[in-house]
């Protein structure tokens, strides 16, 4: 058997293929588009680069610019209460953000599993707290503290850091509630089906099918209760008593006086710290499976 003859393919021919694709050109739509997004982009993150750069003035107040300098970060210490006021707030949000999310988590578990009638009135009167001004809400918090705690004789009532995390819990506890029933609406419940079957008890397939199920808007969840107590300065400036002012307090009672490099400084190591708790989530989430678009999702409670 003779082997098959190879014909060389002749010189300057090509192989037959799709023809190339020509860039189009974009449209003035498009670019107006992209410019109106960068526009947006600066008028959002403008104001807090402005912050971050004035935190190096070496100047005595903040909106003078005298010099480049490290004085208002290493100064930081000196400022007792400047301190105090950064080390309540970080206890009220850890605290606040703890207590948020148990509440939030069994609250949004309860309403994804046992759908009801109850479960409809439930997420209402959630709606209703979440959309009540803060000025209603820290208006009616502050004489049912003096009541309770003054009145009623209740003096826990009458310890800042315990008004301070239950005012800020009222809201983040219906944002994390929203956050965990849309996690476990949109997950199949065959996994706790399947734990029921083989005769789990309801609190151990809680434990070790739901709450794994639920853990990325779970952590999610403290992060934003975090964040949103940082950031509360209308229920802190009616519920603070003496010797528990918080940092947004702080901040504003200073306007009076003047602001300072130094709080610029400590904004902005605030700011730090804000976004590694973001990042730090976003790894944890990413690390479960998650893809992006569902990190995006989870975090913002869809």
């Amino acid at each position: 058997m003779t082997a098959p003859t190879v014909v060389p393919p002749v010189s300057g021919s090509t192989e037959a293929g799709p023809p190339p694709r020509n860039p189009q050109p974009r449209s003035w739509t498009d670019r107006l588009l992209a410019l109106w997004g960068l526009l947006v982009l600066v008028f959002l993150f403008a104001p807090i680069v402005v912050v971050v750069i004035y935190s190096f003035n070496e100047g005595r107040l903040l909106i003078a610019w005298d010099h480049f300098g490290f004085g208002s970060y290493t100064g930081l210490l000196d400022r007792p209460a400047i301190v105090s006021a950064v080390k309540v707030s970080l206890q009220v949000a850890v605290l606040s953000g703890i207590v948020a999310t148990i509440l939030g988590t069994l609250a949004g578990v309860a309403m994804a599993r046992r759908p009801g009638r109850w479960a409809y009135v439930f997420m209402v009167l959630l709606l209703l707290v979440s959309v009540t001004p803060e000025i209603v809400d820290a208006v009616s918090l502050l004489p049912w503290f003096v009541y309770l705690g003054t009145d009623a004789g209740v003096a826990v009532f009458n310890n800042g850091l315990v008004r301070l995390v239950i005012g800020h819990s009222l809201f983040s506890t219906a944002v994390v509630s929203y956050i965990v029933r849309a996690r476990l609406v949109g997950i199949d419940e065959s996994l706790e089906e399947a734990s029921a079957d083989l005769y789990a008890v309801a609190h151990r397939t809680f434990r070790k099918i739901t709450v794994p199920l639920a853990m990325p808007a779970v952590l999610s969840g403290f992060l934003l209760s975090f964040t949103l107590s940082l950031d509360n300065t209308i229920v802190s400036a009616f519920v603070q008593v003496s010797g528990s002012t918080p940092w947004p307090v702080y901040v504003l009672s200073s306007l009076r006086s003047g602001l300072r490099p130094e709080i610029a400084a400590m904004s902005t190591i605030m700011l730090i710290l804000t976004l590694f708790a973001l990042a730090l989530v976003a790894v944890v989430l990413r690390r479960s499976g998650d893809s992006a678009a569902d990190i995006a999702r989870t975090m913002g409670g869809g």
